[in-house]
């Protein structure tokens, strides 16, 4: 099968906000068209019409949901393939679950690419409904070895089609030493990723390193109180909330940055740490879900125990004070994140388009 003779609608979400899944299935919508693939989005999180009713909780997601039904129908109808992008909790039965059913009355294969940490805890919940759905797909995708484990807990098959990192534009900077050094937190300022563990950790290292700063890119709910965390911890001025950055953005943050401090709760594949990883920023991350499945403590990244603080601090003053240590761990990484670029993944990707679509038939001997 060539990609130019495929037709694929993919459903997902697309920035803004720039989230790792709206980022995913924007630049997998890019990079299938690069191999000449059609492919038509039906974005999830499609900005409301008239805008104002973005404003009326409750009642909004009628407004979104309906036009996405619409679209979706159409779309699905001129498509060879639905490759459905998922999550857990709402996202799944407001949006992956409704993609699959009308594929299904549309008569073609869909393949659902599920990621996310709470899948586990989501699946317990709901893993009846989500395994009535999954019986009419072609194809479970899944972006690790831990989704893959905690999906067949739960009865269901998938295979790894692992994310994808851009390696064009995730570059590393020249190696160099900084007794300044420049700290990034790249996740939502949401509860899930505990971005205040990230700060109390900052403040142990801003003692030892008085120069040492942090940024912390991403926007959330939380932005308020973590600001007013930074300036109970006296670090006010050592921390910037950059807001949401786009790509290029955030490649250059990288760029700039030591160290890259992932300190989440709950996690699966984390692409600030496949990009960290990219740009040649060693990375301290808290052992949790599916981080330990893309990274070796001590070999391509430092992990430490979740809501542990003083661990997380401890082992990011190892990398900044210990050179050795830290070429070590970027040269690992860099080697490392290769298995992520697209020459790579998109072998995997189809073959599992493939399977999706049968056997493909020969064509009848000229008459």
């Amino acid at each position: 099968m060539n990609w130019a003779d495929l037709h694929i609608a993919l459903v997902g979400p697309l920035p803004p906000p720039a989230g790792g899944m709206a980022n995913q299935t924007r630049q997998l919508a890019e990079l299938l068209r690069g191999e000449g693939a059609s492919v038509d989005i039906v974005q999830v999180n499609a900005p409301y019409r008239p805008v104002w009713v973005g404003g009326l909780k409750g009642v909004r997601a009628v407004f979104r949901l309906l036009p996405y039904l619409a679209t979706l129908w159409r779309r699905c109808g001129t498509a060879d393939l639905v490759h459905v992008m998922a999550n857990s909790g709402w996202s799944w039965h407001l949006f992956a679950a409704p993609a699959v059913w009308v594929a299904v009355l549309r008569g073609k294969p869909v393949v659902v690419n599920y990621r996310g940490g709470e899948a586990d805890a989501f699946l317990q919940r709901a893993g009846g409904a989500v395994r009535a759905t999954m019986r009419r797909t072609a194809g479970l995708l899944l972006p690790s070895g831990f989704l893959l484990e905690v999906f067949s807990r739960h009865g269901m098959a998938g295979r790894v089609v692992p994310n994808i990192v851009d390696l064009a534009r995730f570059q590393p900077a020249p190696e160099r030493g900084n007794d300044a050094p420049h700290l990034v937190v790249a996740r939502n300022l949401e509860p899930i990723y505990g971005i205040d563990l990230a700060l109390r950790a900052f403040a142990r290292i801003a003692q030892a390193l008085p120069g040492a700063r942090l940024s912390v890119a991403g926007s959330g709910p939380l932005a308020p109180a973590l600001m007013q965390l930074a300036g109970q911890l006296g670090i006010a001025d050592q921390v910037r909330f950059t807001g949401r950055l786009d790509r290029d953005q955030m490649a250059a943050l990288y760029r700039d940055a030591d160290l890259s401090i992932n300190p989440s709760h709950v996690d699966n594949m984390p692409n600030s740490v496949l990009e960290s990883l990219a740009s040649g920023v060693p990375v301290v991350s808290t052992r949790v879900g599916g981080v330990p499945y893309i990274v070796e403590h001590e070999r391509t990244a430092m992990l430490v125990p979740p809501d542990d603080a003083e661990a997380m601090a401890a082992a990011a003053l190892r990398v900044l004070t210990d050179r050795a240590l830290a070429h070590q761990l970027r040269v690992a990484g860099l080697a490392e994140v290769r298995r992520y670029r697209w020459e790579v993944v998109k072998a995997e990707l189809l073959a599992a388009y493939e399977d999706a679509l049968g056997p493909v038939r020969p064509a009848p001997d000229p008459v």
